[in-house]
């Protein structure tokens, strides 16, 4: 076993795991955070997409053990006192989803792009989810989601 400290979500736990246990199933097995779905443990899928130190990585390649020290959030950390980003709202009012399975990874994904490039266009956002899976959408509500949350994010920097 080893031990590890890790923040996530803005809480700070301390473990001992196994050196191989993956990060994906620390979050949803010891922690509880089911928000994090498997969805292919091959990293193929994107569905487990959550950031590690402020960059977005697949949770199923990764050791819970090489985030001791860090900093983990998953899309249960983005709601603040219950109320959802920008983000999140766009990809309920947009229809972005329809099963919900690949969403978490997608507006995980989605934050990286917008944190990056704050005014994407159509085929940047769908460059940026390339690694992200979904099955039902056919991904044109989910870029509508997308551009939507960044219009909106243009919104607030005008009125500030």
């Amino acid at each position: 076993m080893t031990h590890i400290k890790v923040k996530v979500d803005g809480t700070a736990y301390e473990d001992d795991v196994e050196p191989r246990l993956l990060l994906v199933h620390y979050l949803r097995d010891r922690l509880g955070l089911t928000g994090t779905p498997i969805g292919c443990d091959t990293s193929n899928c994107g569905a487990c997409t959550v950031e590690l130190d402020g960059a977005t990585v697949k949770s199923c390649s990764v050791l819970a053990v090489q985030a001791d020290g860090g900093e983990v959030t998953t899309v249960q950390g983005l709601a603040r006192d219950g109320e959802w980003t920008p983000l999140q709202h766009a990809f309920h009012e947009r229809h972005g989803l329809q099963c919900g399975y690949c969403t978490p990874g997608m507006i995980m994904a989605a934050r990286d792009l917008l944190r990056e490039n704050p005014h994407p266009a159509p085929n940047e956002v769908r460059q940026a989810l390339e690694g992200n899976l979904c099955r039902c959408t056919g991904y044109q509500n989910i870029v509508r989601a997308v551009l939507a949350a960044a219009e909106h994010q243009v919104g607030e920097e005008a009125r500030a």
